[in-house]
């Protein structure tokens, strides 16, 4: 096992060879393991281990285990209680999830730390099929039936061609002493479950099952290449990504028999599950909205928008004094004396210091709100003002207005209210420019 490892440690990942590393080790068979094969390779890795206070008194002596052995080899080793099962209750998870959040941003913490590249665990062939076995019976996708990634940025996992079996004869050969998890004979959770009664009957019919759920996920891993590089080529034709938003433009989309699949695949990294209402918005009325815990997505009539969630209020009020000559929030806008008149544009007007109030407020849009538009003649109302320049929701409610008394000065960067802009006998000019 050991030049197994060697081979695939070279081939697969050779940056390991000279980077500090973190070995995440449990006091477990796999990650004893683990830590062996490294050292046997002259690897330089540091041990983090986590206390999650689960078991009581077992849980305490994994922690003294590992720090033993550590000890022994000289290995550093860093350690890390955690109060699990309050954290649990408070965040409204599982005690399994608890524990993986909890791990892992202690993990990412250590690594920013000490600059440390790469972290690696000792999850394994098996550990790859009961993760498969486990997103199949919830419903998948092609991402959920490749099994646990080899690598996942900063996270390898360089045992994941082994099997247990492969494991436990190494561990026996070199004399490798581990913990024993007592929950792991437990059948309270699906994996346990799976891994004591589905497994078996699977490698009692086929003596040479993971050789072959291995070359089955080779191949979920080709095709999943293989969509990705078709997802990539169909997402420049019909997304249009700018700096705050993506549009997914409809009418090409709706070319491909498969759309919905594309929409999956760009769609799922921002969160959404909802999918039978993402799918939807493609028929549906254009204001219709799905949302994600962090994106919305927008119909617009005929394309998608997809947009971070703006939970600021639109109710939100800034003030502007008169001594003020410039403001960063929420735009950057300059006010300035000025001694001469320009035409104004969509990013600088000039106003009549007389026909304003202080403090000028900035605000968002309300119903009912109106304005004299620059180069028009009467009065229009926002909301139509909008539909003309073909504002889309998402538009609307970014849009700031600069007012006085409630009455509008200026859309910002669009359009200044005529009854404010400054005259050839104004006698006091104002200047004011968005940055």
């Amino acid at each position: 096992m050991l030049t197994k490892f060697q081979n695939h440690i070279g081939q697969n990942f050779p940056q390991l060879k000279d980077k500090k590393l973190f070995l995440a080790v449990s006091g477990g068979i796999d990650s004893m393991v683990l830590v062996h094969l490294c050292a046997q390779l002259n690897l330089n890795f540091e041990v983090l281990h986590c206390n999650f206070q689960l078991r009581g008194t077992e849980s305490d002596a994994d922690l003294q285990f590992v720090v033993s052995y550590c000890q022994q080899q000289a290995i550093t080793i860093h350690t890390q209680a955690f109060d699990t099962k309050v954290k649990a209750a408070q965040n409204k998870e599982s005690i399994q999830v608890a524990a993986r959040n909890l791990r892992y941003q202690w993990f990412y913490e250590k690594m920013a730390a000490t600059n440390c590249k790469y972290l690696l665990t000792a999850h394994h062939l098996d550990d790859s099929l009961e993760t498969f076995l486990i997103n199949f019976s919830r419903g998948t996708g092609l991402e959920g039936l490749t099994g646990i990634p080899a690598q996942n940025e900063s996270v390898i996992r360089p045992m994941l061609p082994f099997s247990r079996l492969e494991i436990e004869a190494y561990a026996q050969a070199h004399n490798i002493q581990w913990r024993e998890d007592a929950s792991n004979a437990s059948d309270k959770y699906l994996r346990n479950k799976i891994r004591h009664t589905i497994i078996p009957v699977f490698k009692e019919a086929n003596e040479n099952f993971l050789a072959s759920f291995q070359n089955t996920i080779d191949h979920l891993h080709q095709a999943a290449s293989m969509v990705a590089d078709a997802s990539k080529l169909v997402y420049d034709k019909v997304v249009v990504a700018q700096e705050y938003q993506m549009e997914i433009q409809l009418s090409p989309l709706l070319t491909f028999q498969n759309y919905q699949a594309y929409l999956y695949k760009w769609l799922v990294p921002y969160g959404f599950t909802a999918w039978n209402d993402v799918y939807d918005l493609v028929s549906a009325q254009s204001g219709k909205q799905v949302f994600s815990p962090t994106h919305v997505l927008l119909k617009d009539r005929k394309k998608l928008i997809l947009t971070e969630r703006n939970e600021t209020a639109t109710e939100a009020v800034f003030l502007i004094d008169s001594k003020e000559s410039k403001v960063n929030v929420p735009l950057n806008i300059s006010f300035c004396n000025v001694s001469y008149l320009s035409e104004s544009d969509s990013n600088c007007i000039f106003v009549d210091d007389d026909k304003i109030r202080f403090p000028l407020t900035l605000r968002k849009w309300r119903t009912g709100d109106c304005f004299y538009p620059s180069g028009m003649t009467g009065k229009k109302k926002l909301s139509k003002y909008f539909k003309d320049e073909k504002y889309s929701l998402l538009d609307k409610h970014k849009q700031w207005l600069l007012c006085t008394d409630d009455q509008i000065i200026w859309v910002i960067g669009k359009r200044a209210d005529q009854r404010f802009l400054a005259q050839k006998d104004t006698v006091k000019t104002i200047q004011i420019a968005l940055k």
